[in-house]
């Protein structure tokens, strides 16, 4: 005779657990029995793992169980009940037996219930929500660049969330408002697909902007699933006058240049002078204006015009040109001559200076070592000269031998 097999057994068992689950369902917490089995819901997104976990506050020897939605017997204390790898033992012990779903599928959606097979069997459930992730956002709409002052408009489309997921629109960092969002079914298949429109009216400022659309869903993290899109914008040439030089000189060669910023780029550029035409010298020559001589009379406004095939646009500039014979440059180097030729006068009337300093103290030092002396001879007897004259004979010849009497001009 052949005895059952252990899964046959275990599967026996099962059914017992669902007959006595149908009979008996207690709702009481730990407080008011310690043998209930207590649970908690889980959401896990597909292809994620779930843990499901059945505690009991105290134990008397009596076996714990995990069943499926079909009411299967997935783990019976240690022992496997269903063939399947994706569940595995996670933890056992006398009150606590936990398991582990892993690369869950929508199909595992359900009530999973926990059993102790007491006297009488009490349980407990667990609901398992399983988040279909949405696919990655496609932006449609935009196959070809407008012109500035068009309208466009976007459909981004999402697929497979549940619940359906939420699509928000960005031009940059800016947040845009949609229209209203539209969700539709899957035939077989318990997701969504859901979609969303952004009508814009561009401009030129929009050309290379990005667009973008972002999914928010529980089963993603902030950013993790978005898709951009570069705007492309055709307009009109904002048009600029750049000249060869900042100082133009009378007898000098000289150019004009007409940048034309436009998408596309400008292929078609004229020039021409208000009040009157083009000078002989100046020959144009597609965005540049060449003058092979300036003169006086070349001075006014000239416009350019440029066209790219969306628009025309015009720039202008105004040529004052330099009179040649005042030879005048650039005025920084103007104002450092001008420096350096007060510097040279400076430093020249401070020798100068210095020079005759010298030689006022070189004179004093000579008159205080030269100074002036003179004689007086007072001859003896000279007052009984006749007359002056003969008193200064007397003096200087027949008094030779008298004492000289000196004084000293200090």
């Amino acid at each position: 005779m052949a005895f059952p097999s252990a899964p046959f057994a275990l599967w026996s068992v099962s059914l017992l657990t669902v007959l006595f689950t149908a009979a008996v369902h207690s709702n009481t917490s730990f407080e008011d029995d310690p043998l209930q089995p207590m649970t908690s819901d889980e959401t896990v997104p597909v292809g994620g793992t779930v843990t499901l976990t059945c505690r009991v506050a105290e134990s008397d020897n009596s076996s714990l169980q995990w069943s499926n939605t079909a009411q299967q017997t997935l783990y019976f204390g240690e022992k496997r009940a269903l063939r399947d790898n994706r569940i595995q033992l996670y933890r056992s012990t006398s009150t606590e037996l936990s398991i582990t779903i892993s690369e869950v599928q929508l199909s595992d959606e359900g009530e999973y219930t926990c059993s102790i097979f007491t006297m009488p069997v009490r349980t407990a459930r667990a609901t398992v929500t399983v988040l279909g992730v949405p696919g990655k956002p496609q932006i449609s709409g935009f196959e070809h660049a407008v012109k500035e002052g068009e309208k466009v408009t976007l459909t981004c489309t999402s697929t497979g969330s549940k619940p359906p997921a939420t699509l928000h629109w960005y031009k940059g960092d800016q947040l845009l408002k949609g229209g209203p969002q539209v969700v539709e079914t899957v035939d077989g298949n318990p997701t969504y697909n859901v979609s969303s429109e952004l009508t814009l009216e561009v401009s030129a400022s929009d050309d290379n902007t990005l667009i973008t659309c972002a999914v928010n869903h529980p089963s993603l993290s902030p950013g993790d699933k978005r898709s951009e899109q570069a705007l492309r914008v055709l307009y009109s040439p904002n048009v600029m006058i750049h000249p060869e030089s900042t100082l133009p000189r009378e007898g000098e060669k000289f150019s004009l240049r007409c940048v034309g910023n436009g998408n596309p780029e400008p292929t078609i550029y004229t020039w021409d002078k208000k009040d009157g035409g083009l000078p002989l010298q100046a020959k144009p020559d597609g965005a540049v204006l060449h003058f092979s001589m300036l003169n006086k009379s070349d001075n006014g406004v000239y416009v350019c015009h440029a066209d790219n095939g969306i628009g025309s646009s015009e720039g202008e500039y105004t040529l004052l040109v330099q009179d040649e014979a005042r030879n005048i440059t650039d005025p920084t180097a103007m104002s450092t001559t001008s420096g350096v030729d007060h510097a040279v006068i400076g430093g020249v009337v401070a020798v100068i200076v210095f020079i005759l300093l010298c030689l006022l103290i070189v004179l004093g030092r000579y008159l205080i070592r030269h100074k002036g002396t003179y004689l007086t001879h007072e001859a003896k007897g000279s007052d009984d000269a006749p007359d002056a004259d003969t008193a200064i004979i007397n003096a200087e010849g027949g008094h030779s031998g008298a004492e000289d009497k000196k004084e000293y001009f200090i």
